[in-house]
């Protein structure tokens, strides 16, 4: 019998329930003591000390015992522990990463996870509308979206909850109006506007800015913009000023509708969506990871002191 094959023995069971409880141990900590483990989990002293052998045989733990003292700690594999413990990494989507600032927020989480002994994979998915419907289809366990996407989300899915909001900025810096026409300083009647569907931000900041306005919506993608403005296929369209590329070439303008404005502060923060239904599991998964940390890895990359790594 492999290792492997050992762990869907009843020793196995134990080692899989013990590897939960030793993930929360730090190294160099003491260890609970046999008599815990096996009151906690109602378990024979014997199978817990076989458990704890397995779990050093798979290389997952090494302990030191230090006589009275107690059994320490030593090292531990905490992949290799989540493995066994049948606890996988936390998946999530977020935009793709064009900015700095989202740069930033993917190397933050990442680093922020690590930095907790923990992992996490992203994967990167252009328009909000497609990452919150990777998770309602348990494709990703939370999404990275704007406070407006998650409102007009939680309206129609009641089943989703936001699990952590990250604070004014910290999805977008701001976004304004571009124009193709480095001559033209304002919006105006006959323009084209291109506007993507699936982005629920730009697609609300663009109808709330040109409401009323005699404008022809062209329907694209928000990764053509740059070169359908560059080619003056279309005129103008509303985009975030973390965009170095549209910053530096095209001119933009603020907004000049009240409820573009009001509708641009949803837009600036990040927030964490989840399934309701999912949310202590996702909690215990996310343990002690801290907005602040988060967000401190992400204002180094955006000022060019950390290198992004995600």
């Amino acid at each position: 019998m492999t290792m492997w094959e050992k762990l869907y023995s009843k020793n196995g069971l134990t080692a899989k329930n013990i590897a939960k409880e030793l993930l929360d141990v730090e190294i160099g900590e003491k260890i609970p003591r046999v008599a815990d483990y096996s009151e906690k989990l109602s378990i024979g002293r014997g199978t817990v000390q076989i458990a704890l052998g397995l779990l050093e045989e798979l290389k997952a733990i090494r302990l030191e015992a230090r006589g009275h003292l107690g059994t320490f700690l030593i090292d531990k594999d905490i992949e290799l522990l989540q493995e066994i413990a049948g606890i996988s990494p936390l998946i999530g989507t977020m935009p793709l990463p064009y900015s700095r600032k989202y740069e930033g927020l993917a190397t933050g989480m990442v680093e922020a996870f690590e930095n907790a002994g923990k992992k996490i994979n992203l994967s990167y998915m252009r328009g909000g509308l497609n990452r919150i419907e990777a998770v309602r289809t348990k494709r990703s366990d939370f999404a990275i979206v704007s406070k407006l996407t998650a409102n007009n989300s939680l309206e129609k899915y009641p089943g989703l909850q936001v699990m952590k909001r990250l604070g004014a900025n910290s999805y977008v810096s701001a976004h304004k109006v571009f124009l193709a026409d480095s001559e033209e300083d304002s919006i105006r009647n006959g323009m084209r506007i291109g506007v993507d569907m699936d982005s629920p931000d730009q697609k609300e900041l663009t109808f709330s800015e040109f409401k009323g306005m005699d404008v022809e919506y062209v329907y694209i993608n928000y990764m053509q913009l740059f070169d359908m403005l560059q080619t003056k296929q279309i005129d103008a369209a509303v985009w975030s000023m973390d965009d170095k590329r549209l910053k530096q070439m095209f001119t933009f303008v603020d907004f000049k509708s009240e409820e573009a404005r009001k509708t641009s502060k949803d837009t600036s923060e990040a927030v964490i969506v989840i399934d309701g239904a999912r949310k202590e599991e996702i909690v215990d998964k996310w343990g002690t990871v801290a907005n602040e940390d988060i967000l401190s890895i992400q204002n180094q990359v955006e000022e060019g002191t950390k290198i992004p790594r995600y």
